[in-house]
């Protein structure tokens, strides 16, 4: 089984914009033989997702799969998927550069939050996502809930409250 990426990580950007790849994220990379991440802004949320280059084509893959290439409508959401992403290479201290706009765009300076997502991780600005999080019994309620329909589905055993 692949290692994944779990957990949060606080980090904090440079003056450039640079970004330490947290070790054991760079481990995991490693692993995964990608010094190339592919990052994209969140379509919902206000941050920034880093796919390693592997898990970014099977994700490319799957939604040209699932869009029609004659319809315009839905080569144009293709299209902005895939333009909204770019290459970012590590260099030889794990770091990335993170381009201004970017940041901008998720209100990120100097403090940030690298949260695991399992086969990719987001950059937060520190604070928003603490705003974003759940309280936790509206998080466990919603875990219930989302592990009962699939419970339901499948015919499993439920979750113990």
């Amino acid at each position: 089984m692949t290692a994944t990426f779990i957990g949060n990580i606080e980090a904090r950007l440079d003056e450039k914009g640079r970004m330490f790849i947290p070790a054991i994220y760079r481990k995991i990379l490693n692993e995964r033989g990608s010094r190339r991440i592919v990052m994209r802004r969140d379509t919902e949320n206000a941050c920034l997702v880093m796919y390693p280059e592997d898990v970014w084509n099977r994700k490319v893959e799957e939604l040209s799969e699932a869009l029609d290439e004659w319809n315009p409508d839905d080569q144009m959401l293709l299209m902005q998927f895939v333009a909204d992403a770019e290459f970012l290479e590590m260099d030889g201290q794990g770091r990335v550069l993170l381009q201004k706009r970017n940041l901008q765009q998720i209100g990120a300076a100097g403090d940030i939050l690298i949260v695991g997502m399992m086969n990719r991780f987001a950059v937060w600005n520190k604070q928003t996502f603490e705003q974003r999080r759940l309280d936790p019994r509206d998080f466990a309620k919603q875990i219930r809930e989302r592990m009962q329909k699939k419970t339901d589905k499948t015919g499993g055993d439920r979750l113990p409250d």
